[in-house]
């Protein structure tokens, strides 16, 4: 196998297909591996503590550390596994699309939250979806929904969140699920990048054999302070 027969969703991730500086790497965490401060709010659904989800989960990305090039990736705290439906604000992007127009870009992140909750009173869920795992890349899983209809549930789930909250990103239409394990510190050599294809392909079926519908806790609104914790403020229970 050679470049040539490289998925190319994985090409982003090889030092000689992508030489580009790495999106994060000196904001978000450091050379070390060391996540940095970057506060923020969001919505995610973690994982359902005790399921099987949660356990082949926890191994892949076990198996991801111990992987050849697994210490060019900085991990994030295994507690913190969570698939994003809506993205919040953070403090390293306050300029619009990714701010609400009618709140001042200057306005401090725990002000933001607190905006936010407010603007959740009253809202009411939507409705309950299902998801499985599609792909993987070295920073962890792509998802989408099960079915069509639990596709457009999570379209019409982040169509409402964005009128609630006032703003909608670039990519807010084909913004793509995922749960992340870890960050690049630095891109793959072409012989790692083809090891890694192939491992990749290994987990997806083996995750979609042991948890074809994955096991996650109902959307929250969160608050954090790095990428290591997401701590629950508000559950939007679903409706089902």
């Amino acid at each position: 196998m050679t470049l040539s027969t490289l998925s190319p969703n994985l090409a982003p991730f090889s030092r000689s297909l992508n030489p580009k500086p790495i999106p994060h790497l000196g904001t978000r965490y450091n050379a070390a591996g060391i996540f940095l401060p970057e506060p923020g709010n969001t919505i995610v659904c973690h994982l359902l503590p005790a399921s099987e989800t949660e356990a082949v989960l926890q191994e892949v990305r076990g198996r991801y550390r111990a992987m050849p090039g697994g210490q060019h990736l900085a991990f994030t705290a295994e507690s913190s596994l969570h698939m994003t439906l809506f993205q919040g604000v953070i403090e390293y992007r306050r300029q619009l699309p990714y701010w609400p127009e009618d709140v001042p870009l200057e306005t401090p992140i725990d002000d933001m939250t607190a905006i936010f909750m407010d603007r959740f009173v009253g809202f009411e869920p939507g409705s309950v979806f299902q998801m499985q795992v599609v792909e993987a890349t070295p920073n962890g899983l792509t998802l989408t929904g099960v079915t069509e209809a639990d596709r457009a549930g999570l379209r019409a789930w982040r169509d409402r969140l964005a009128d609630l909250l006032g703003y909608r990103h670039p990519d807010h239409d084909a913004y793509a699920f995922h749960i992340t394990f870890a960050y690049m510190i630095e891109r793959f050599d072409d012989e790692t990048m083809m090891i890694w294809q192939s491992f990749l392909e290994e987990v997806v079926a083996e995750i979609r054999q042991r948890a074809p519908i994955l096991s996650l806790r109902p959307p929250a609104f969160c608050s954090f302070q790095d990428m290591n914790h997401f701590e629950e403020l508000l559950v939007l229970e679903p409706q089902a």
